[in-house]
């Protein structure tokens, strides 16, 4: 019952803390929109559109579950997959993933962004959790959508992990390759020292 009251919480502070308050703090001490997707066909902006509809999902997932619960069977549960155990599981990824996204956000100080920002050249920031991780914000992105599945499995919420997965890997690539255009040697050398994930 708790699950309830705390999963639209934890979306609220989720979505102000990684994304609201840390745009406004790149935005404040740079003067640049950190949000770099836009309108256009290309590769990028098609993910940025798949990461909307990972977003609706989790949210429209979490608004049934929590304010609509007599219409939570059109969300199509994973009834074998309702076990405390693993919503218990679920819960800890979500509070442990909300940490290392804003640890590793806060590392990246001004060069965070959402997307790649071809107009603004940033620093190659390897401290920190970048010590261990090339990509921790997507890490830890990945591990909140897992959460979210573990805690209300769903054929919505596997969805949205899957699309998730699916696109940040894309993504990840994306930058990859723009990075070794801006940072060609650092990040060649980052690369061998350091794993994707972990």
């Amino acid at each position: 019952m708790y699950l309830r009251y705390f999963l639209p919480v934890y979306l609220l502070v989720y979505i102000l803390t990684a994304f609201v308050w840390r745009s406004y703090l790149v935005w404040k001490h740079t003067g640049i929109n950190p949000v770099t997707f836009k309108g256009s066909d290309n590769a990028h902006d098609f993910v940025g559109r798949v990461f909307k509809l990972v977003f609706v999902l989790v949210v429209l997932v979490i608004f049934v579950y929590s304010f609509l619960p007599f219409a939570y069977l059109y969300t199509s549960p994973i009834q074998w997959l309702e076990r405390t155990w693993l919503r218990s599981i679920g819960v800890l990824l979500l509070l442990l993933s909300l940490v290392w996204t804003a640890v590793a956000q806060s590392q990246m100080g001004e060069a965070w962004r959402i997307g790649i920002d071809t107009e603004n050249r940033t620093p190659l920031v390897q401290k920190g959790v970048f010590l261990i991780s090339r990509n921790p914000i997507f890490l830890g992105m990945m591990t909140t959508l897992l959460g979210f599945f573990l805690t209300i499995p769903t054929a919505l919420t596997l969805l949205a992990f899957v699309l998730g997965v699916v696109s940040i890997g894309v993504q990840v690539r994306l930058e990859e390759e723009y990075l070794v255009q801006v940072h060609p040697e650092a990040y060649r050398d980052y690369r061998q020292r350091v794993r994707r994930w972990l």
